[in-house]
């Protein structure tokens, strides 16, 4: 089994931004919602989290949002 570990700890993380999900989850419902780390990771992953951390830590304004085409958006607001 080939497990994944997260770029970043999951204090960085938090210290750094505040993680809303919006969209249809996998079964059919709609989410509105702020996740933590472990709440994002369920949702979809940790090989597709790190491109979004990645992605955010990059960003330099106040809210980086990753889309997926399965109608799940990723809000990260810096603090």
């Amino acid at each position: 089994m080939n497990t994944a570990a997260l770029n970043y700890t999951t204090k960085q993380i938090n210290r750094n931004f505040r993680i809303k999900v919006s969209g249809i989850d996998g079964e059919g419902r709609k989410i509105n919602k702020l996740v933590g780390v472990s709440g994002a990771i369920a949702l979809i992953g940790v090989e597709l989290l790190n491109k979004f951390l990645n992605r955010a830590f990059d960003c330099m304004g106040d809210c980086c949002v990753c889309k997926l085409r399965r109608g799940i958006k990723f809000s990260f607001y810096a603090k």
